[in-house]
């Protein structure tokens, strides 16, 4: 059987890091929008939503993550 101790994550650094990749995930998806074309200005592209809010989103998101890879596992003794 192998020791816990051994692993450098736990099941608990594992599920943060995939609410952090959600988070991420959900700032590309609010980043999204429909594009300007040659012919058609879309003045969408500069909406708050798309200019602001995605990229804080994205940004807590990776911060986040890199929170759930330096936390240490709680040891049992």
């Amino acid at each position: 059987m192998m020791d816990k101790q051994k692993f450098a994550f736990d099941k608990t650094n594992f599920i943060l890091l995939a609410i952090g990749m959600a988070v991420v995930i959900l700032g590309f998806v609010l980043m999204s929008g429909s594009p300007s074309t040659e012919t058609v200005f879309q003045p969408d592209i500069f909406s708050v939503r798309r200019i602001r809010v995605a990229p804080i989103v994205c940004l807590s998101g990776f911060v986040f993550m890199i929170y759930a890879v330096l936390r240490r596992p709680k040891t049992k003794e």
